[in-house]
């Protein structure tokens, strides 16, 4: 890699520190350099009551990081003092948490760092101090100045992708276009060839409803609104099969014949990757002008200076950032 990953503090009384010292100290990143944006002084105590020993040392920039990563924790200092108070979300460490998410961004844009890492953030803290967007995808879609993001939840055995994200069970139906089926599988298509290294991706489209409305007799979304969503993508040269029936869609044989699957809803698209992959799934959001990539997972308040938080999908989540960024980047084929 010519630049390192940037990892952000996310929220800090939650697990982000810890499963961060965790990855650092797992020989599974080892050739993957990144850094930590944080307070080096709470990092360091974050590891002393732990009782681990993970060298941490201070930079300046991150192209240092590289050099020192075989021998300690690169940390880029967030600019303001954080207090050690695991599983205690507080607003008063909103601008902290904002500034390390504010300067991986800069840094990604600017190729210091070749992609960016997030730690899980809280957002009842964050709205608490007048933080104005509904979530972390959000923020980091304004600041890159991009109109439409997508997430997806990829583990090596499956990719989900749902079209509508954090709404009430009852607005799905409402919420779901023709539009927004094909804007979403146009961004899926394009991240496929472009991040993951298939040249002619395979796209499965879930129905809405039971048995993807069995013909009309249990709702008439699939006809009306989910159809001609898939003509349009299939006019535009993508491979897409479907509306195809949520109960059927995610056995073995059924995921060998697609490279994502786009759901309607949250719990369509997560229920199935969590239960098969629930340590190893990573979130990532396309759309991006940069790599941006979390682990699938939130603070975790509850097991915060436990040592006992795995650092499974933050691993993944270095791993599959530094291929994404070799793979813009050149560097990694198919």
């Amino acid at each position: 890699m010519s630049a390192p990953i940037a990892v952000t503090m996310g929220e800090p009384a939650g697990i982000g520190g810890e499963i961060t010292l965790a990855a650092y100290h797992d020989r599974r990143t080892r050739g993957r350099a990144f850094f930590l944006i944080d307070d080096p002084d709470r990092v360091a105590a974050l590891a002393a009551r732990l009782g681990w020993s993970v060298p941490i040392e201070t930079i300046a920039r991150p192209s240092e990081a590289s050099a020192l990563f075989a021998r300690a924790l690169p940390v880029l200092p967030v600019g303001r003092r954080v207090p050690l108070a695991l599983g205690n979300p507080t607003p008063a460490t909103a601008e902290a948490v904002l500034a390390a998410i504010d300067t991986a961004v800069h840094l990604c844009r600017t190729g210091e760092a070749s992609g960016m890492v997030t730690n899980p953030i809280q957002k009842s803290a964050l709205l608490s101090a007048g933080f104005a967007h509904p979530g972390h995808t959000e923020y980091l879609a304004a600041l890159a100045g991009v109109p439409r993001t997508v997430m997806m939840l990829a583990a090596p055995m499956l990719r989900v992708v749902p079209v509508t994200i954090h709404i009430p069970l009852k607005d799905v139906p409402t919420a779901l276009t023709t539009r927004e089926i094909v804007e979403t599988g146009r961004i899926v298509a394009r991240a496929l060839r472009a991040d993951f290294a298939i040249a002619s991706p395979r796209l499965a489209v879930a129905g809405l409803n039971p048995h993807a409305g069995e013909d009309g007799k249990i709702g008439l979304e699939e006809r009306e609104v989910i159809a001609p969503a898939l003509e349009q993508l299939r006019a535009e040269g993508i491979d897409v099969a479907g509306p195809l029936s949520g109960d059927t869609m995610f056995h073995a044989s059924a995921r060998a014949r697609y490279d994502a699957a786009l759901c309607m809803y949250h719990d369509q698209a997560l229920i199935p990757i969590k239960t098969l992959a629930f340590d190893e799934g990573v979130n990532v959001t396309l759309g991006l002008p940069f790599v941006r990539t979390s682990p699938d997972h939130g603070t975790a308040l509850a097991l915060a200076g436990t040592g006992t938080a795995r650092p499974d999908s933050l691993i993944a989540a270095l791993t599959l950032a530094a291929e994404i960024a070799g793979r813009r980047q050149g560097r990694i084929a198919a």
